[in-house]
């Protein structure tokens, strides 16, 4: 069976948690491994199958669904499924995971593997501040940052049933409280 150790950042989008991610995957006394989820949406310019997600059709992810390939899977926003591959998860070896997840999903794996998997949901300052960082990024139009924003308050709603809560106002501040709480558990 699967031995690694998982890591679970979720958040709402804009929270800056594929930040925290990528510095923590850039610190290679970690030992981890980025747990690459496939997306049924569509690659942003910089995106690249198979390093940043892997990208399926609708068809394709439903097909994936139905043969009970997904250790977890959710439709995030109409139409655009996540999920994590079963594949995935046993071909890694030697490695600790890190998953840049959303919020459900990070709590599904959780219920999976509850004694491997440690859950941190990187909290925004404010939805006011949240709204800002989606604009900023000019990645998403207004009706898609709306739908962000709501989608972002039902998620807070779900925070506490994460293992550790940290709120993302001084990136620096956050990452560093990230990674006490990721070397801490890989230490265990």
């Amino acid at each position: 069976m699967i031995d690694s150790k998982f890591i679970i950042i979720a958040a709402p989008s804009g929270s800056g948690k594929t930040t925290i991610v990528n510095k923590l995957l850039n610190d290679k006394s970690l030992n981890l491994s980025f747990s690459i989820s496939a997306t049924s949406r569509a690659p942003r310019n910089n995106e690249v199958d198979g390093v940043n997600y892997f990208f399926l059709t609708n068809e394709e992810f439903i097909k994936k669904i139905e043969n009970k390939e997904f250790v977890e899977w959710e439709e995030v926003y109409k139409d655009n499924f996540y999920g994590t591959l079963t594949s995935k998860l046993e071909n890694t070896i030697n490695k600790n995971l890190v998953f840049d997840i959303d919020v459900i999903g990070g709590l599904n794996i959780k219920k999976k593997f509850p004694k491997q998997t440690i859950t941190i949901f990187i909290k925004p300052p404010s939805i006011d501040e949240l709204e800002n960082r989606l604009r900023n990024r000019n990645l998403d139009s207004n009706a898609s940052i709306k739908i962000r924003i709501e989608k972002a308050k039902d998620e807070i709603l779900l925070a506490d049933q994460f293992d550790h809560i940290v709120e993302n106002n001084v990136l620096e501040n956050s990452f560093n409280e990230v990674l006490e709480l990721v070397q801490n558990f890989i230490n265990e």
